[in-house]
């Protein structure tokens, strides 16, 4: 698989139920948000892509090594982590962006790969301390969010208050570089309550925003996160802060941004409401992208994501297009989907190819047919959906 990384713009890539976002920022500043690392298997019809083999191909190279100027965990959950461990020992990383909630959890929850990220932002915390956070590449962490942790915590409470961004705050610096003029990420989450409460709702919630000389672009990433913490988000938040030309569908798109059970419901209902914000938010031209498996047509009570009502709902309310990262064909498998912003306007590089043969079709079907890799389960820990 061979792409054009986009000067400045966005890949969403096709690993499943998991998200794995490239953020293109100049020539030589690449950030990632979250890793689901699929090795690929021996079967030739397998479509997931190895993406840490991907981003070894297009990122730049400083001291002899791929270089990722900054890696953004959203949560540690294995869909979201998985593979860090092989991406530290091939690609230099610059800078790591995470939220505390990492620490709060005992090692017995942690998948291999969210135990090998403790252990690396914990290093560089050190470093940071000990330093007042001057520090070089391959040492800096910024932390993102409330957490009576980091002052109870002796080897974190003395971490430097100028690299902590709370919700409501924005981040325009990168590995120490101000990019302000080209780059912004406004944080929206975790919020100061929801430090303890069931770890999807914790993610690490944004806005990014690029800029060239001519347009700026919008782009939400909001984790796993379901309906009342993005209905907090929508009510405190100014307009501005809100607004979308691509949506990145939380959780894999999952039903329960939009239908949710209350205290006193029997069942769960749609909620209007959060579509309404969604679609008033959502610029002229915007997209929903669902990092997942193929979406079916219909689902089982208690199917973990993607869900049908969610994609349903979400067609319903952008203005331009609703696409899976693994129904967005190629010739003959999924393509990673490349957005970059090109003169005054932001442009989907890659547009999807209609299926033009049988070979194709049943391909699709076979994948559709697979669901998901790993069963549903209940969760147990970090490792889990």
């Amino acid at each position: 698989m061979g792409i054009l990384k986009p000067d400045r713009g966005i890949i969403f890539w096709p690993i499943g139920n998991g998200d794995s976002t490239t953020i293109c920022i100049t020539k030589d500043t690449v950030a990632q948000v979250d890793l689901h690392h699929m090795e690929k298997s021996n079967e030739r019809d397998d479509p997931h892509v190895a993406i840490i083999d991907e981003l070894i191909k297009i990122l730049p190279r400083k001291d002899n090594k791929p270089f990722l100027s900054a890696f953004i965990l959203t949560h540690p959950d294995k869909d979201h982590i998985q593979g860090f461990n092989e991406l530290l020992k091939k690609v230099k990383i610059g800078e790591i962006w995470h939220t505390p909630r990492v620490f709060r959890e005992y090692n017995k929850d942690l998948c291999d790969d969210a135990i090998s990220f403790k252990s690396e932002v914990k290093r560089r915390a050190k470093i940071m301390i000990e330093k007042n956070g001057n520090v070089t590449d391959g040492d800096r962490v910024r932390l993102i969010g409330y957490d009576d942790y980091i002052k109870e915590n002796k080897d974190y409470k003395d971490f430097p208050q100028k690299f902590i961004s709370v919700p409501g705050s924005s981040v325009e610096e990168i590995n120490g570089v101000d990019h302000s003029d080209v780059f912004r990420a406004f944080i929206h989450a975790p919020f100061k309550e929801d430090s303890e409460n069931d770890r999807n709702e914790t993610s690490l919630a944004m806005q990014v925003r690029l800029i060239n000389d001519k347009c700026c672009c919008n782009f939400m990433l909001l984790g796993d996160l379901s309906y009342l913490t993005i209905k907090k988000i929508y009510e405190r938040s100014d307009s501005k802060d809100v607004k979308w030309d691509v949506l990145l569908s939380p959780h894999h798109c999952s039903k329960k941004v939009m239908y949710w059970k209350g205290e006193n419901d029997v069942e769960e209902k749609l909620k209007q409401d959060i579509l309404d914000d969604l679609k008033k938010s959502g610029e002229k031209d915007s997209y929903i992208i669902a990092s997942s498996e193929p979406i079916p047509t219909t689902n089982k009570t208690g199917d973990n994501p993607p869900h049908a009502k969610a994609k349903n709902r979400y067609e319903e309310i952008v203005s331009k297009e609703f696409i899976c990262t693994m129904e967005h064909k190629g010739e003959d498998e999924p393509q990673p989907i490349v957005f970059e912003l090109d003169g005054d306007n932001l442009k989907l590089k890659n547009e999807k190819k209609k299926m033009n043969s049988i070979k194709e079709t049943l391909g699709g079907s076979i994948v559709a047919a697979r669901g998901n890799h790993e069963p549903p389960s209940t969760r147990t820990g970090f490792g889990l959906l």
